[in-house]
């Protein structure tokens, strides 16, 4: 859940996850961590992952290699002071990435992260299009990343039923420090990870 726009839904929606026991990632610029510090504090305490959405949200793959590792670091600094979290899961802004961002996220420590199943929840086409979109989707398998926003009209109201549609086919919902290979992996042509060297 990328954290870069308000907070207005942060509260509920923290209090679904919990009521579920579903933990999950946030991505959050630095702009956001300044904003909502109790509210990083209140995301890590009830046990979600804490991600890095870049400081100012910019095209990471148009950006010097100083200005990329700048990006992450900021924001790094930031929350590290504010809780003592050492971030290490690195989503792009606008899914944009290229042989560069990575190799730069690397040098930062981080594993950049992109995502499978798109919610469009910041479209605002309502609380049944998001449900639908996700737990429908033809790219739902074992292993998915879904993209939903705290900031969005609709995703407080659809995240219950996302959660209950995704337990109802067998999913388990986990956050992506627990999805991810960290080391002896491959990546396939899609971006799917494989074990093994």
């Amino acid at each position: 859940m990328p954290s870069s726009w308000g907070n207005e839904d942060t509260g509920k929606i923290l209090e679904i996850l919990k009521k579920h026991n579903v933990k999950v990632t946030f991505f959050m610029t630095g702009g956001w961590v300044e904003s909502y510090p109790d509210d990083v504090k209140a995301i890590l305490a009830d046990g979600h992952d804490l991600g890095n959405h870049s400081e100012n949200h910019k095209n990471m793959s148009q950006l010097s290699d100083e200005q990329c590792q700048e990006e992450l670091m900021k924001v790094h600094t930031k929350v590290q002071e504010l809780t003592g979290y050492e971030m290490c899961l690195f989503r792009p802004p606008y899914g944009d990435y290229d042989n560069h961002v990575i190799t730069n996220a690397h040098k930062c420590g981080y594993y950049p992260i992109q995502w499978s199943i798109d919610s469009l929840d910041w479209k605002d086409y309502g609380a049944g299009d998001i449900v639908k979109r996700v737990v429908e989707s033809d790219k739902l398998n074992n292993g998915a990343i879904i993209l939903m926003h705290n900031g969005a009209k609709y995703t407080a109201d659809a995240l219950e039923s996302v959660i209950t549609g995704l337990q109802d086919k067998g999913y388990e919902l986990v956050p992506i420090s627990q999805l991810i290979y960290k080391d002896k992996y491959h990546m396939k042509a899609d971006g799917t990870q494989v074990s093994g060297e």
